[in-house]
């Protein structure tokens, strides 16, 4: 049975998180298909295309706080979207928005809001 689009955001969340604490973001990276597509809205970086580029982007810039889903994820299809905290800070931070395709994120935007 293949993850819906609230499972692979949950996986992703989860890897993401476990890589913070580790420092190593391979796991976390292989959660996205080989040609996928990661977006930020509201700062000045990427977009990233395929899994070389997203890997480089976090091997530069590693992010140091683990993200928590708040609420409940709105889904439409094969897209999710929920709203995130940065752990450290506890208030809502954006929005996190993942189109799933075969059991991983084919696209991530994540919204600074």
């Amino acid at each position: 049975m293949e993850a819906g689009p609230a499972d692979v955001l949950e996986a992703h969340v989860r890897r993401f998180n476990e890589a913070v604490l580790s420092g190593d973001f391979t796991d976390m990276v292989e959660g996205f298909t080989v040609d996928a597509e990661m977006a930020f809205v509201g700062v000045p970086v990427g977009p990233f295309v395929g899994r070389a580029s997203i890997a480089q982007a976090y091997s530069q810039q590693p992010p140091d706080d683990q993200v928590r889903l708040l609420g409940s994820p709105r889904i439409d299809g094969d897209c999710i979207e929920s709203d995130y905290a940065w752990a450290a800070d506890g208030r809502r931070a954006g929005r996190m928005i993942a189109t799933a395709r075969d059991g991983a994120i084919a696209r991530l935007v994540i919204t600074f809001e």
